[in-house]
């Protein structure tokens, strides 16, 4: 039976998946356009356009419960190209190879890479400048970071609208920050977002023409000894074939934990 609702044996469930799935964790508790669970072996929530379809599935999931996950779907009208999924490999070759069965192609388009930092290391080479965390009067310019970031990555795209209500939402966590360089330029840019005793680094960003001047590591390092301090475990997703990003975490003590995909 499915429900339209998740409670504690849900998030029991993702406890073993507590690092590729720390962002269905937290969204399950907010609103969410569609949320189905069987509270045993399948959680599906959708929080809306541009955001990705979140599936988690049983490590032995079988290939019967698979084709039930894709029927899922396909009647929700998920397959419909115009969304993307983030899922277990196993989930992501089965829907690949059925979709084609069906007339669709489906592919991945991001490998995913899940960290945490118990022992953050200090950067060593320190960057010019200092971290600035934002205040609601930097609210264009950090709409003009999302737009700019968003714009490169190629997912989650807004209009300016959409950009500015989050960058609104993300200032008054308190937990939004920019690098200013020696001239008092934003560089670069990082928040976090906590969820039980975790909480994600992401938004990892730096203007093209101020790149390979250590301010994303600086700042990364910051937000994440501020994350230690307030309680929180750090953890952040990158994109696995963006291996210099990746080795920059590690230098500054993050540590692989899992891995899933994206598909669309």
């Amino acid at each position: 039976m499915i429900d339209t609702y998740v409670d504690e044996r849900d998030y029991e469930l993702l406890e073993a998946d507590r690092y590729t799935f720390f962002v269905l964790k937290r969204i399950m508790g907010g609103e969410c356009k569609l949320l189905l669970s069987d509270h045993e072996r399948m959680i599906l929530c959708f929080t809306g356009h541009p955001f990705p379809v979140w599936i988690w599935t049983a490590d032995d999931v079988s290939e019967e419960e698979m084709e039930k996950v894709y029927q899922l779907a396909k009647e929700k009208k998920l397959l419909t190209g115009e969304y993307h999924f983030n899922i277990k490999y196993s989930l992501a070759e089965y829907f690949i190879r059925r979709a084609a069965e069906d007339g669709l192609e489906l592919k991945i388009s991001t490998n995913m890479f899940a960290y945490d930092c118990l022992n953050p290391v200090k950067p060593k080479t320190e960057a010019e400048g200092e971290i600035y965390r934002c205040e609601m009067k930097d609210l264009e310019e950090v709409v003009e970071f999302l737009a700019v970031f968003h714009d490169e990555i190629g997912i989650d795209q807004k209009d300016n609208n959409g950009y500015r209500k989050d960058a609104e939402s993300f200032i008054n966590t308190g937990n939004m920050y920019l690098w200013k360089d020696e001239k008092g330029r934003s560089v670069a840019s990082c928040k976090y977002a906590s969820a039980g005793a975790m909480a994600s680094i992401n938004l990892v960003f730096t203007r093209p023409e101020y790149r390979r001047k250590h301010y994303a590591e600086n700042l990364v390092y910051q937000v994440t000894m501020k994350v230690k301090e307030a309680g929180y475990v750090p953890m952040l997703y990158t994109n696995a074939d963006y291996v210099a990003s990746n080795a920059c975490y590690e230098k500054i003590g993050y540590v692989l934990r899992g891995k899933l995909c994206t598909i669309g």
